[in-house]
């Protein structure tokens, strides 16, 4: 422990007696580990955004039915919309057909002019719903009362406000049993909605929610309704989604053979296929920074061999004096290994802070995890090792006499 200190010291005082090719040394390390950090920073903040958008959006504890469901191709896309509208009646019949189906919620969204008075919001969301959407905490309410079961029934003219609507139609005042305009349409506000918050520098709070029955007065029935579904527990959600697929099947009638023309998803299905395409920038990122690990490795070779010339005659003296070939190559290894390091933690440190200085200009967060830190310093010591090997085998086996006679 004693000799790897004193290694380490005396590597330290020769990186800083030659500070500027020390630098340059190092240079391919620093940027590939700062683009590694950098990239993972953002990539780890993106995941945990769009984790909790997905999840806000769609809920942790439901799943969605939906007439096109998720579509990765342009002929998955095309069929897709080819498939018969969803209606209230598929709704009804998963929540009979399934015991483990505690609620299912129809619902339908389009934009719309919503106005106060002379104020106004020109392309609001507009959400129609049925009886169910009590059981959901998508739409959870901060002030006043949600709109209550017989007033979706009886197709009342009541809304909720999305928490910036309330903002910027009323502008501090209550907004409560207030009357606005849904293209045209009056209707009375019996609640606000919690604050969601943005996603992607878009606001999730300018919307309204009306009863479906109310929603189809402005905007017509032929629209397919979305389906959001609630098992009796969180974990029934498998089961659930199971039955909903069989229900869905033999309400349209479907044969054995003939395929889904519907798609059935959780939030969890979206976070599974935003991974893998996330999963598959970040191996060629790995693949880049290899590379240039590998470059910055062989310049790191290169100059430890100069180095080793450089010091012949140092190396001669100290092997004169009883340093053994295995101090020798323990002494450049040292080195080699404290340059690659010190260049890997740099660019660490300037990594977390190109990620910090990006996600100021946008909405994603940077996160920088422990492991990439560590991962990073690993690496690079190892790439200081490997490349630092045939230098420091070059120096153990030079022969004092001929290394004390080179000027």
């Amino acid at each position: 422990m004693h000799q790897l200190a004193e290694a380490t010291i005396i590597a330290l005082q020769a990186i800083w007696a030659n500070k500027l090719r020390s630098l340059m040394t190092v240079l391919g390390n620093i940027v590939a580990v700062m683009s590694i950090v950098t990239v993972v920073s953002l990539i780890n903040g993106m995941d945990t955004y769009v984790g909790d958008a997905i999840v806000s959006g769609v809920g942790a504890d439901s799943f969605t039915v939906e007439r096109t469901g998720i579509t990765t191709t342009e002929e998955e896309i095309e069929q897709a919309w080819n498939n018969p509208r969803i209606t209230t009646k598929e709704a009804e019949y998963i929540r009979q057909f399934s015991p483990l189906v505690s609620a299912v919620v129809a619902r339908a969204e389009s934009r719309g002019e919503v106005a106060y008075n002379q104020a106004m919001l020109e392309q609001a969301t507009v959400i129609g719903v049925t009886r169910d959407y009590l059981y959901f905490s998508n739409f959870d309410v901060e002030r006043g009362r949600m709109i209550s079961q017989t007033e979706i029934d009886r197709y009342t003219p009541v809304v909720i406000l999305g928490a910036d609507v309330a903002t910027r139609l009323f502008r501090g005042a209550d907004p409560l049993d207030k009357t606005i305009r849904i293209t045209g349409r009056q209707f009375r506000v019996v609640g606000v909605s919690e604050q969601r918050g943005s996603m992607g520098g878009r606001s999730q709070d300018e919307y309204v929610v009306i009863p479906l029955g109310n929603y189809q007065k402005i905007y017509g029935s032929q629209q397919s309704l979305n389906l959001m579904v609630k098992p009796k527990d969180t974990s029934l959600l498998g089961q659930a989604m199971d039955d909903a697929v069989v229900a869905m099947r033999t309400f349209r009638g479907l044969t054995p053979k003939e395929p889904n023309d519907f798609g059935v998803f959780s939030s969890g299905t979206i976070i599974d296929i935003y991974e893998q395409a996330t999963n598959g920038i970040f191996a060629v990122l790995v693949g880049v920074v290899a590379l240039s690990l590998v470059v910055g490795g062989i310049v790191i070779m290169n100059i430890m061999l100069m180095v080793v010339s450089e010091r012949t005659r140092e190396i001669g003296l100290r092997k004169a004096l009883g340093a053994k070939r295995a101090d020798v190559m323990a002494q450049v290894l040292t080195e080699s290994v404290t340059l690659s390091t010190i260049g890997g933690f740099v660019g660490i440190v300037l990594g977390f802070l190109a990620a910090q200085a990006m996600a100021s200009f946008s909405p994603l967060p940077a996160r920088l995890e422990l492991w990439s830190v560590v991962l990073g310093l690993v690496i690079t010591a190892a790439v200081g090792l490997f490349f630092g090997a045939y230098p420091a085998a070059r120096a153990a086996r030079l022969d004092p006499i001929e290394a004390l006679r080179q000027e």
